[in-house]
């Protein structure tokens, strides 16, 4: 699936910038922050252009954010976009990379009485493969 095609599919306007955007991350192996998607898109966008391009493709869920902690924000396609079904993440404390871990399914949880949950994050911290052979 192409950008224009994730676009077109959530009947929302082409522009180059959210484009761009999507294309980023779609080629990207790891979930990116915010400034990570900035530096690697082609053509100069002003800040708005690109915060409100950003948010718009949030907003759709085209992609979603991985909350690592109150200073760190990822993001990756959202599972409406690549089908797949909830997963965890897993953040290397080591690299601060985030990894979608397709094979490890998020679980409903069985809450008490009078709780309704409205989403499920499971976000596991630990030392990646990478990082564990170069110790």
């Amino acid at each position: 699936m192409k950008p224009v095609d994730i676009l077109n599919s959530h009947n929302l306007k082409r522009t180059s910038c959210r484009e761009g955007i999507i294309d980023v991350v779609m080629k990207a192996s790891q979930a990116l922050s915010e400034i990570e998607i900035r530096e690697r898109l082609t053509g100069n966008y002003d800040r708005t252009t690109f915060y409100r391009s950003f948010k718009t493709l949030e907003e759709y869920k085209i992609i979603h954010k991985i909350v690592v902690d109150n200073q760190l924000v990822k993001y990756a396609l959202d599972n409406t976009v690549t089908h797949k079904n909830k997963h965890a993440h897993f953040y290397c404390n080591e690299c601060n990379t985030v990894k979608c871990m397709e094979n490890i399914p998020v679980q409903k949880y069985q809450l008490p009485d009078g709780y309704s949950d409205i989403e499920t994050e499971v976000l596991i911290k630990g030392t990646c493969a990478h990082c564990k052979m170069e110790d």
